[in-house]
């Protein structure tokens, strides 16, 4: 089975089950600065799982692409993915762990969809603790199916478990659908939990089915709903009987170009390979990422830091191949031939990501030359031919020199490095990032507190009063909130004035003071676009979209959540403006209660 296959497998299922296909959301989250971007196909639902009404109803399924960078540095193996897709079907109150469970066992075993026979499924289920009892309910519904008790295991909240997403809100415990490949156990103590690969998990569905408050009691839901999730890369792998995703018409292509541009072939040296698992990955997701609508360019904040991490990791490994000359604009045509059924945007911004991928390309050659540089000025003064850990992580952090060409230009001019100092200061630097992450990603609207949904209404206002004051050309191109402040990232190529400024703030707080409803209303989004209704980001939207109105003031097509009326919000204050890219200004606001 294909890719493309799968995909429509998938949603015609569940189409057949009355579920309402919607469409996957960008790579980077709307409203949720927790996360750099979304890394489950769950994130972008997260407000109508906690209780907005979605326009296309409450039996759902989509695709959803998703980018985690927690383990970059594990990329290379066999399983590890930057960029992956997420298969997803949700149940916003509609159904819960009896139908859900039915309609995955069905999609799993029937002829019509992925035939595997019943007799390898295995599933885990939640063993309960002293705070939530024994999930009995879901192991009986398995069993009603055929799944014997032998087969069904019992595992703790750490395997069994979902949410919350911060220290309260909606969570549950979840059931995980094992298969067996039929491989040789490792040991007699094996089984589903085992990492041998005997055991492949094909399926996590999630019951939402009690709220966590802030005593930390967990209190039963009168709503309870349903997330589910199958990797497609993962799945595509299992079903065409292969040890690797890699080795899957996911990756095959964009394998089969480096392999003619590096005259090496795929599966014949290990280290090879690992390099070249590392660059097909890595310049995917960077494809993926230039090809988002929200618009981002390699710099050294943010999204746009990890979008630059991929691109330079590919050239460092493409060196280690033997790979000299720009090759990264050849590899954008593997990729979208791989994805065109589906994602037309790399077909449409492929001239873009190609120019892009090639400028960053330069700049990195440009800080390869000047490392070099400044490695022979370093070196030159050293008394000693070792080369210490401070100096060496010195070139990584200011020069963007890395470590493994550090160390090579070492071997070639006779020195030794302090590996363990280097990686001593490596290591408190990350512990530095690290910090530094939280501080900036701390709170937000995923745990959709009174204070982010009042500062989330106002970046409505914001918004327009931006519009009246700059004109029609601004539009939104991001924001950021937490619970202290809003981030807003809009279209205008020039500084704002302090004048404009005053102006744009004066306007909020004129509407602030005008006691405007702000009312919701579900509509085609012909219909909205119709009545002149803002739609954020380029996003691909569904035919049903919320849309906000603030009372005569502003209309946008927004997921929420807001306040019922803009005498909640205070007082509006713009503490910051400032370039945020090119054509792109930031601004940092606050609001002060009255």
């Amino acid at each position: 089975m294909t890719l493309d296959k799968l995909r429509k497998k998938y949603i015609d299922f569940f189409k057949s089950k009355k579920h309402v296909e919607i469409m996957g959301k960008s790579l980077v989250p709307e409203n949720d600065p927790t996360v750099l971007f979304n890394t489950a196909g769950m994130q972008p639902l997260t407000s109508y799982l906690l209780g907005e009404v979605h326009p296309s109803g409450d039996m759902l399924v989509n695709v959803q692409k998703c980018l985690r960078t927690g383990d970059i540095d594990e990329v290379g193996d066999l399983s590890h993915l930057t960029f992956f897709e997420m298969l997803g079907n949700w149940s916003l109150g509609a159904y819960f762990k009896e139908y859900s469970i039915k309609f995955s066992f069905e999609f799993l075993t029937s002829s019509d969809y992925l035939n595997i026979p019943k007799d390898s499924l295995y599933v885990s289920v939640f063993e309960g603790d002293q705070e939530i009892p024994r999930d009995t309910e879901t192991a009986k519904v398995w069993e009603s199916l055929g799944i014997p008790k032998d087969r069904i295991y019992y595992l703790s909240k750490k395997h069994n478990f979902w949410g919350p997403v911060g220290s309260k809100g909606p969570c549950g415990p979840d059931t995980e659908i094992y298969v067996d490949t039929g491989k040789i156990k490792c040991s007699l103590d094996c089984d589903i939990t085992c990492s041998c690969g005997k055991y492949f998990e094909i399926w996590n569905n999630v019951f939402m089915q009690y709220n966590k408050d802030e005593n930390g009691n967990y209190i039963e839901l009168d709503r309870k709903c349903v997330d589910t999730g199958m990797g497609l890369e993962r799945t595509i792998a299992f079903l065409q009987g292969k040890s690797s995703v890699y080795d899957t018409d996911a990756f095959l292509p964009i394998i089969k170009r480096i392999e003619s541009i590096s005259g090496k072939i795929y599966g014949q040296k290990e280290d090879d390979d690992r390099y070249i698992r590392i660059i097909t990955d890595h310049v995917k997701a960077a494809c993926f990422i230039l090809a988002d609508s929200s618009v981002i360019f390699p710099s050294n904040l943010g999204q746009g830091y990890v979008l630059r991490r991929l691109i330079r990791r590919s050239i460092r490994y493409a060196k280690k191949l033997g790979i000299k000359s720009h090759f990264l604009a050849d590899l954008v045509d593997s990729v979208e031939t791989i994805y065109r059924s589906f994602y037309n945007e790399l077909t449409e911004k492929k001239d873009f990501i190609k120019k892009e991928l090639s400028t960053e390309e330069k700049k990195f050659f440009k800080t390869l030359i000047q490392g070099e540089q400044e490695f022979i000025k370093i070196t030159r003064n050293l008394s000693s031919k070792t080369i210490p850990g401070d100096i060496a992580f010195k070139l990584y952090d200011t020069y963007g020199f890395p470590y493994e060409v550090t160390e090579e230009l070492a071997f070639e001019y006779g020195f030794n490095i302090d590996k363990l100092g280097f990686n001593e200061y490596f290591k408190k630097h990350q512990k530095t990032s690290k910090k530094g992450s939280e501080k900036v990603f701390k709170g937000g609207l995923a745990d959709y507190t009174y204070e982010t949904t009042k500062l989330h209404t106002a970046t409505h206002l914001l918004h327009k009063a931006l519009q009246l004051v700059l004109g029609d050309h601004v539009r939104q191109k991001g924001s950021n909130i937490t619970a202290e402040r809003l981030r807003f990232d809009f279209i205008h190529s020039e500084k704002m004035t302090d004048d404009e400024i005053k102006k744009v703030e004066e306007i909020v707080n004129l509407q602030i003071k005008n006691s405007l409803a702000v009312k919701k209303s579900i509509m085609e989004l012909s219909e909205a676009q119709e009545k002149g209704a803002i739609a954020l980001f380029g996003e691909k939207y569904d035919n049903l979209v919320s849309v906000y109105e603030i009372d005569g003031f502003s209309l946008e097509v927004c997921g929420g959540p807001h306040v019922e009326n803009t005498n909640e919000l205070g007082t509006f204050k713009i503490q910051k403006e400032q370039s945020s890219s090119s054509g792109i200004r930031r601004i940092k606001a606050i609001l002060i209660d009255n």
